[in-house]
């Protein structure tokens, strides 16, 4: 299976899920996430502004907020197909860009750079065991991740789990996945 039609799969996976499952494994992940020693070191996150079908990142940006950690979330750059991570204090510093994306007002929020970001979660859609994933399909993360020198996490259901992703030289794996039964190491 190419990664297009594990694209494919994997969306349906998250659509496939009635609101009632998805905040019950949601409730998992985050406390798993939020009582790790990964959350509780970092003292930066970069996380991803969530659309409706996918996990929710509001709550990880809530608490890293009550929790008076830095909250950075990406700016896409359609051009050099690379991210920008910008420090987020409060929801109306997000726009609304292509696809009804939330991405950061760069005239309302200062830029971090990648060497500050202590904790990433990576969006993903299918993952294994080994770390890596199929992602959105436009190469943003695995660019970013090429010299990011901090821990990088994905969050997800056990149901995306799925040992045979194709995997080429230039995708880059994550460190941990969190899912509602655990944290493990890749």
């Amino acid at each position: 299976m190419d990664k297009s039609e594990l694209r494919k799969r994997g969306k349906i996976v998250l659509k496939n899920m009635t609101p009632a499952e998805k905040q019950e494994k949601e409730a998992f992940m985050y406390k798993h996430l939020f009582h790790s020693d990964l959350w509780k070191k970092a003292q930066t996150i970069g996380v991803t502004v969530s659309q409706t079908y996918e996990w929710s990142t509001f709550p990880i940006i809530e608490q890293g907020w009550a929790e008076q950690k830095i909250v950075s979330v990406p700016k896409c750059d359609p051009e050099t197909k690379e991210l920008n991570f910008h420090q987020l204090s409060k929801y109306s510093e997000l726009e609304s860009v292509y696809f009804g994306l939330k991405e950061p007002d760069p005239a309302k929020t200062k830029h971090l750079p990648k060497q500050h970001i202590d904790l990433l979660i990576v969006p993903g859609l299918l993952f294994n065991t080994e770390g890596y994933r199929i992602g959105y399909g436009g190469g943003y993360y695995d660019r970013f991740l090429t010299d990011y020198p901090g821990v990088t996490v994905m969050i997800a259901s056990e149901e995306q789990r799925h040992e045979q992703l194709p995997v080429e030289e230039f995708d880059r794996k994550v460190s941990y996945i969190v899912t509602e039964q655990g944290i493990e190491s890749t």
